[in-house]
């Protein structure tokens, strides 16, 4: 298990899963309007632990490889991504070229966190 958290790619991994459970800690009460505010905000909290779970680990073992700032880069973009799936598959929003236009740019952003100059 040590050596498969050894690798600069395991981070991004959980963080993506990480962010499977924040995406619908956060926004997967918006299916049900009819539940109480405080039914969605325990389950969202429950939701959360998870996420904090793989999240906590994530950091831990990405900061071997990745500045803070990188780490956080890294999970803004997957956070969008993941969130830009969730947006269209689970909640039937579509997504416009204003949006793609939008996540370009952040993804622009984060190709110069990662510059060394």
């Amino acid at each position: 298990m040590q050596s498969l958290l050894s690798t600069p790619i395991a981070p991004i991994v959980l963080l993506a899963a990480s962010n499977v459970f924040m995406t619908f800690a956060w926004y997967g009460h918006l299916k049900f309007p009819q539940k109480s505010l405080w039914v969605v905000v325990l389950a969202s909290w429950a939701i959360a632990f998870f996420e904090y779970c793989i999240a906590v680990p994530a950091n831990r073992y990405g900061h071997a490889f990745y500045s803070a700032a990188e780490l956080k880069t890294i999970q803004e973009v997957v956070t969008l991504v993941v969130f830009a799936v969730f947006s269209y598959f689970y909640l039937g929003e579509s997504l416009g070229w204003n949006h793609a236009i939008g996540f370009a740019l952040i993804a622009l952003g984060a190709f110069f966190i990662f510059q060394k100059w």
